[in-house]
């Protein structure tokens, strides 16, 4: 198992993207690209890998393996048979890290479908520190951890979502993969200042960035992955560049995926945003 008290960094690899099927040929046509992402579900722990994985490997991208079927924050022990896919799949891809999220998505046997938020409250903490430990047992690399965007607050919640997030990395070992989109729509959402919580996380324990787009419906902002990446976030990651070393940023995109010179143009606004060079 890798050392947890001295989480490792992981490199800096500039700006990436979310390998999807639908825009792989995308992808795997990048020159500057040195890291993607991949649903870890959607590989499959034996046999062939897609073949727009596998080109990314040949070529010496890092791919990195994101899970949301884990369920570290329900209360019951996470499934072993998907700790033992998500294991399996990091192995295969070779990649220095892997990620899930701070949510539950299912509970009392029902599966919800969805990434749902956890009440901020140290029962809850201790939930997602006692899953992430069993799954970090079956891993030979760290795991970062997503905090996501939440439409709603449980009631008589204990924690600031600082507070919150910082327990868990603190007591887990964990690294964070902070998703700068989830920043600004939590706040936009709660009428708080996005930089209040830029300003009270552990940067030093970024692991990476995600960046996507979200368009606002009935008073609402929802992070939608599949909209463009709006200005306010990209000053988002500017900021968070400007108070720690830039991180590797991550594009996601999962759905009515535009023409490839759209897509082209949200990397080189990301490289712009951060300082890093294009990857186009």
């Amino acid at each position: 198992m890798a050392d947890r008290l001295s989480p490792p960094v992981f490199p800096s690899y500039g700006v990436g993207i979310g390998w999807r099927p639908e825009i792989g040929g995308f992808v795997e046509g990048l020159p500057g690209l040195r890291f993607a992402e991949v649903v870890a579900e959607s590989v499959h722990a034996h046999g062939e890998l897609p073949p727009g994985l596998q080109i990314l490997l040949d070529r010496g991208v890092t791919v990195v393996p994101h899970g949301v079927r884990l369920s570290l924050g329900g209360a019951e022990p996470v499934d072993p048979d998907r700790v033992e896919h998500f294991a399996a799949v990091a192995e295969r891809l070779h990649a220095p890290l892997v990620s899930e999220h701070i949510a539950f998505v299912r509970a009392g046997g029902v599966e919800a479908g969805h990434l749902l938020p956890l009440p901020r409250t140290r029962e809850a903490v201790d939930a997602v520190v006692a899953n992430v430990r069993r799954v970090q047992g079956s891993l030979s690399v760290p795991i970062a951890l997503e905090p996501i965007a939440a439409l709603f607050d449980w009631p008589d919640e204990e924690l600031t979502e600082a507070q919150f997030i910082s327990e868990i990395l603190e007591k887990s070992g964990a690294l964070l993969l902070l998703d700068i989109a989830n920043v600004y729509a939590n706040a936009r959402n709660r009428g708080t200042d996005p930089l209040d919580l830029l300003d009270n996380l552990p940067l030093d324990r970024v692991a990476y960035v995600h960046v996507a787009g979200g368009a606002e419906h009935q008073g609402l902002y929802h992070d939608t992955h599949t909209d463009e990446v709006p200005q306010p976030v990209l000053d988002l990651v500017t900021e968070l560049c400007n108070r720690h070393r830039p991180p590797a940023l991550m594009l996601e995109r999962d759905g009515d995926y535009p023409p490839a010179a759209t897509l082209a143009a949200e990397l080189d606004a990301i490289a712009k945003a951060s300082g890093y060079p294009a990857v186009t």
